[in-house]
């Protein structure tokens, strides 16, 4: 575990393992309410048991990377940050890993002249619409009014798979403290800015080998439509489906989802 400082106040904590000789390195990076524990639970650990290299490190905003409390934490200030650690650590042969709006952000990076390797996109593809737009500004709604218990009791079971949601529904809905939560706080502030993210990208000039990996239980971000047509636009691209998961990948298949992190670093 280590810091990256980015000022006085500033700075992002991160877990670097650098790969064996010649192998790539996964550059992961967190949804909004995300943490390192999201791949170091199980997915890291499996990447790293094929000789590839992992780095995982939090947004300003999450768990143990601090921000000035001015600080806007929006698009333009993660693509920034995640540039500068990257540029810090030189990970050999990055390929970067982003769960939902992460994919966006590590996208967005390589557009920005990041070297990497690859892309993996995971349940990022999507439009944000009317309706898509609602359920955002209802998201951040919910945790104002009942922080994040309130947020994960409604939403869970959308984002996940049925197994999952049985496996899981003991941890939910129980006798809770409905607590808005405050504004200042990292992970509100980082909801409240994504509102006004640019997700219109270039997508056919992110020419380096893509892999999306699409849950078709993901109940609230999946359009169909919209994920063929974004597909399309990438020149040079794989794409897997999987029926049996939702939004949350690393939680919900992580096995899965590391056999198919390990094959992807080893085709690129």
């Amino acid at each position: 575990m280590a810091q990256f400082p980015l000022g006085p106040r500033d700075g992002l904590h991160y877990e670097y393992d650098p790969p064996g000789s010649g192998r790539p390195t996964f550059v992961f990076v967190n949804a909004l309410t995300g943490n390192t524990a999201t791949w170091q639970a199980a997915v890291a650990p499996a990447c790293r048991e094929h000789g590839l290299g992992t780095l995982c490190y939090n947004f300003r905003g999450q768990v143990d990377s601090p921000f000035s409390a001015d600080q806007q934490l929006d698009a333009d200030l993660i693509v920034g940050d995640l540039k500068a650690l990257l540029a810090e650590i030189d990970p050999p042969r990055a390929i970067l890993c982003g769960l939902s709006i992460g994919g966006l952000y590590a996208a967005r990076a390589v557009l920005e002249g990041a070297r990497a390797t690859g892309l993996v996109l995971l349940n990022t593809l999507r439009r944000i619409g009317p309706r898509i737009a609602w359920i955002n500004a209802a998201m951040l709604q919910a945790v104002g009014v009942g922080g994040f218990p309130l947020l994960l009791d409604l939403y869970m079971p959308l984002l996940t798979n049925e197994d999952f949601q049985r496996d899981n529904r003991a941890k939910f809905l129980t006798a809770r403290d409905y607590t808005p939560q405050d504004r200042e706080h990292g992970h509100y502030k980082l909801m409240a800015a994504a509102g006004a993210t640019n997700w219109d990208i270039a997508y056919e000039d992110l020419t380096l080998p893509v892999l999306t990996v699409t849950g078709l239980q993901d109940r609230l971000f999946y359009d169909a439509d919209v994920v063929a047509a974004l597909r399309a636009r990438l020149p040079d691209a794989r794409h897997l489906e999987w029926p049996e998961a939702g939004h949350l990948l690393p939680q919900e298949h992580p096995v899965t989802l590391a056999r198919a992190l390990v094959d992807f670093a080893t085709a690129v």
